[in-house]
């Protein structure tokens, strides 16, 4: 499915995103519920395998998801999930929902894991800050891991601009923009097969490669075999 054919839905809207995370702070104030995992948390732990056995943790890893929501993934990368922990402190989730950033904090700090950075950014126009431990930001990127589980979807579904552009074709390239050489960049979709993730993100402009895909459990409708969710990594060439 080429983007420009997605029509623009309220899941693409910042106000959709603040009135779901103004209800889901609501709740976890009342009740605790940590709120909802996108996409679940079989697709969240192949993410975390996958980084594992690809991006393995550093003292001096670099970590960022866009579009971290909850900070569900984020935690579970921290708590060791996989087959190991990651930094705390080398971990960054920015959201262009304040709510949502206000909900990963104060999940953060029920789970005694306030070491892990959530911020308020809108990707597509602003740089995510820089972590604190020495990272340095320059022509060739500042992050080692770039995580996105349903980012590219929302994005995809906003309406054009002023001009008439499709906001989500520039997230490609400021993805590549972010990317240390040598570092990688996992995206998992549901809008979008392993194929046409592959035709948006590999181009001459980003120079970014096809690395490893995830195998999701496959379903039948209609006579057609898919998956739910396609999830497809991507590396920056030194």
């Amino acid at each position: 499915m080429d983007t420009s054919e997605l029509e623009p839905s309220k899941l693409g809207t910042k106000e959709h995103w603040d009135n779901v995370y103004e209800e889901e702070l609501e709740n976890f104030s009342e009740n605790g519920d940590e709120g909802e995992i996108w996409f679940g948390k079989r697709a969240m732990n192949e993410m975390v395998k996958w980084v594992n056995q690809h991006a393995s943790p550093r003292l001096d890893i670099s970590v960022l998801e866009v579009g971290s929501g909850n900070g569900a993934l984020l935690f579970a990368l921290a708590e060791g999930r996989g087959e190991a922990c990651y930094p705390a402190r080398r971990l960054l989730g920015i959201d262009y929902s304040e709510g949502a950033v206000q909900l990963a904090q104060s999940v953060a700090h029920s789970r005694n894991l306030t070491a892990i950075t959530f911020r308020v950014c809108d990707f597509l126009h602003e740089d995510p800050p820089l972590l604190a431990d020495n990272q340095k930001a320059g022509q060739n990127g500042a992050w080692d891991l770039i995580l996105d589980k349903g980012t590219y979807d929302a994005i995809a579904l906003m309406e054009k601009d002023e001009n008439g552009r499709i906001p989500v074709e520039g997230y490609p390239i400021r993805i590549a923009k972010l990317l240390n050489p040598g570092g990688h960049f996992l995206i998992t979709s549901c809008n979008f097969t392993d194929f046409e993730l592959q035709s948006k993100f590999i181009t001459e402009e980003t120079g970014l490669q096809y690395h490893s895909r995830i195998e999701h459990p496959t379903i039948s409708f209609g006579g057609s075999i898919g998956s739910a969710c396609s999830s497809v990594a991507f590396t920056k060439s030194t």
